[in-house]
């Protein structure tokens, strides 16, 4: 079987020379604790021209997001390590390493670590521009230490900074 290939454009084309990709390595990135997790913010709207945010979390057992849905982005979640609950509107999905979970704007959704150790993923937002949320509201890490825990009083600091983001909680009741 042949087929013909469509031209190639001249070398001196800009995009064989063009060097616009964003590399990071592996341990680059701003980190943040919050609500007690590491979260490190690998790359964001203002490098990706409002197109992309992404973030890499650590998040120790038991830990994890509330249910909540965005009002301005989907967002994209893919397991390192790690056993994982995700919500997806009225559902519970059991995710593992490898596993990938999209959401799309306005759907309902969390995590929990439900593992004995600590679970890591990575986020991607589309568009970008929620990394900010972890940006503006999350406490500098302290070499050596575990994230700490939250307490109410920083927890409802987050409200209007959630509501800022277009980001609606959706937990379940209490009992």
């Amino acid at each position: 079987m042949t087929f013909e290939l469509p031209p190639i454009p001249d070398r001196d084309d800009p995009r064989w020379t063009r060097r616009d990709g964003i590399f990071v390595r592996r341990h680059e990135g701003i980190t943040k604790w919050v609500i007690g997790d590491t979260t490190t913010v690998k790359i964001t709207a203002a490098q990706t021209n409002g197109a992309l945010g992404v973030l890499e979390t650590s998040v120790p057992p038991g830990g994890g997001a509330v249910a909540h849905a965005h009002g301005r982005e989907d967002e994209a979640f893919y397991l390192l390590s790690g056993d994982f609950e995700f919500i997806n509107g009225d559902q519970t999905i059991t995710a593992g390493p490898g596993d990938f979970f999209f959401v799309p704007q306005g759907n309902r959704h969390g995590f929990t670590n439900v593992g004995a150790r600590p679970g890591n993923l990575l986020t991607f937002l589309f568009p970008g521009g929620h990394e900010r949320f972890w940006l503006d509201n999350g406490l500098d890490p302290e070499p050596g230490q575990p994230a700490p825990t939250w307490r109410p009083e920083n927890l409802a600091a987050l409200v209007p900074e959630l509501a800022r983001h277009q980001v609606t909680l959706l937990p379940e009741p209490q009992r």
